[in-house]
């Protein structure tokens, strides 16, 4: 497990369409089927990276605490299953259920999402305003597995707060740091 920085794509990018099969609900979903109106979060995410682990308590947390206000949340795993076969599809709808995911967990079999978003590592974290313009990447909160900081999601939750209030997202933003995306050979 090499950690591996995210890219931080420019802010004001405009959110690349896909359309993915979701390893919950079974249906193959676009974004346009999932934006919301006011803030669109898109996580790359994958079942076996321990950075993932250690946040996925405070994943469900800010999931719950930002549905009601109108925000969606879509995860996206684009691991390479060949060699990462914890990470396939059958593995993401076992997981999703197991820790509480309450979102679309979709499944980027090609890698060009993972791609076209300039994902590196997982989790990766990108909020898009209403007309699904990129405000935020970066990091969830401070906390890594064994340096002992609370999980509070408050740099996601800061982001998040702007957006819904129509503010500037502050431009002081850290990359989010894990597991690289395991792209196939």
């Amino acid at each position: 497990m090499a950690l591996t920085e995210s890219k931080m794509l420019a802010l004001g990018t405009q959110a690349p369409d896909f359309t993915l099969p979701d390893t919950v609900s079974g249906q193959v979903l676009s974004l346009s089927d999932l934006k919301s109106e006011k803030a669109t979060v898109i996580m790359f995410l994958c079942n076996h990276c321990p950075y993932v682990i250690h946040v996925n308590e405070e994943i469900v947390r800010i999931t719950k605490d930002y549905q009601s206000k109108g925000v969606r949340f879509i995860g996206i795993s684009s691991n390479d299953v060949v060699n990462y076969p914890q990470d396939g599809p059958d593995k993401m709808k076992i997981h999703a259920r197991e820790v509480g995911y309450d979102f679309p967990y979709l499944y980027d079999e090609t890698q060009e999402v993972a791609k076209a978003y300039d994902a590196a590592c997982t989790p990766d974290f990108y909020v898009f305003d209403g007309a699904l313009k990129l405000a935020y990447r970066g990091r969830l909160d401070g906390s890594r597995p064994g340096n002992n900081l609370t999980l509070t999601g408050e740099d996601l939750r800061a982001a998040l707060d702007a957006v819904l209030a129509g503010s500037e997202v502050s431009s002081l933003q850290i990359p989010s740091a894990g597991c690289n995306i395991k792209w196939k050979q």
